[in-house]
């Protein structure tokens, strides 16, 4: 059975020697067989070569920059505070494709950059302590300044300022939504109450809000929600009540969902709160805020899709799994006269994921 060690002596010296057992024919030392001969590139060799791949660097960084203004453009052209679906789509993919053809135009250019035009002459340097002396430190200097020479950087403004220009401006398609208004507005006061909350009419009446189904926005009978089904809800005329109705919306969407009242764990100030087995709770996750919309029937559960977090409706919509660490808010409901659900009351807590401030709302 052969053995291999490197020695001390020789691993101190900074060179790899390899033993084996006597008898075997193995050498006591092999060379180092050094780099491989360098193979010059066609932009090496010809400058007409090396200027067309120039300009393919610069043309790639000139189309990070058109992809990032087009975003931008994109985001104030599709405004998404208006009712319209497709504007918000539109804004959505606007952003999307700029920041991703502008990072993507970046790093791709600079890769053609590097492999066509910068210099690719391997160079080894031995290992030696963390500071190096004086002589050795002025030899590694004169290293990148004659890779920097290699590489032309200075006699290239066209790529110094492309590439300037792409880095500078692909940052905007981060920027420009908050900038614009998409994620400025730090007011959590907004959090504090949703459309759900009963209003006071002139007269000094309470005027509650009816479920409806989302979407269609027709009101929903206690009678026409079966057991072991799940009805998605928003409140009712929400778009003819406000005026920025898709966000009012965002945070009121909720589920219905009915089971057996006997299989309900409902603490006694909750006893109220749902109607024959029909419980309503926030459609918002608790963990990152993805919409909890799959219903396993056999195990009372809902499901986010996102991660996984999992809900129990018989009891109190606690978390039984996944990353969520708050139940779904539950929305009080009743029902009137003709058999029409409606919110009794508002959320008791802020819907949502968590955030520093939620304790104060």
């Amino acid at each position: 059975m052969s053995m291999e060690h490197t020695s001390p002596q020789n691993r101190d010296a900074g060179t790899s020697v390899t033993t084996a057992a006597a008898g075997h024919g193995v050498p006591e030392r092999f060379e180092n067989p050094g780099l491989a001969p360098h193979r010059e590139r066609l932009s090496d060799k010809d400058p007409v070569a090396a200027k067309r791949a120039e300009w393919q660097v610069a043309i790639i960084f000139l189309i990070s920059i058109l992809a990032t203004v087009g975003g931008v453009v994109g985001f104030y052209a599709f405004p998404v505070d208006q009712p319209d679906l497709g504007s918000i789509r539109l804004s959505h993919l606007s952003l999307g494709l700029g920041l991703g053809l502008g990072m993507l135009g970046v790093g791709v250019g600079a890769i053609h950059w590097a492999k066509s035009l910068m210099s690719d002459v391997e160079r080894t340097e031995d290992r030696h302590e963390q500071y190096s002396d004086e002589e050795t430190r002025a030899t590694a200097a004169d290293m990148i300044r004659d890779g920097i020479k290699d590489a032309n950087i200075g006699r290239r403004p066209l790529l110094k300022g492309t590439l300037a220009g792409a880095v500078l401006l692909a940052p905007l398609t981060f920027l420009v939504p908050f900038i614009g208004g998409l994620g400025g507005d730090w007011n959590i006061d907004r959090f504090r109450r949703t459309a759900w909350a009963p209003r006071t009419t002139d007269d000094g009446q309470t005027e509650f809000v009816y479920l409806a189904h989302d979407p269609g926005g027709g009101r929903i009978r206690a009678a026409d929600i079966t057991e072991g089904s799940i009805v998605h809800v928003m409140p009712y005329r929400l778009e003819e009540e406000y005026e920025n109705y898709l966000d009012e919306k965002a945070k009121a969407v909720t589920i219905l969902i009915r089971v057996d009242p006997r299989e309900l764990k409902e603490p006694e100030e909750r006893r109220d709160w749902s109607y024959d087995g029909i419980v309503a709770y926030s459609k918002i996750c608790t963990h990152v805020g993805c919409p909890v919309a799959l219903y396993e029937r056999q195990t009372h559960h809902v499901l986010c899709p996102c991660h996984q977090s999992t809900f129990d409706i018989t009891d109190q919509a606690k978390v039984v799994f996944g990353p969520a660490t708050r139940p779904l808010p539950q929305l009080p409901i009743a029902v009137d006269d003709e058999g029409y659900l409606y919110a009794a009351d508002d959320f008791p807590e802020p819907i949502g994921p968590s955030y520093w401030e939620r304790d104060r709302v």
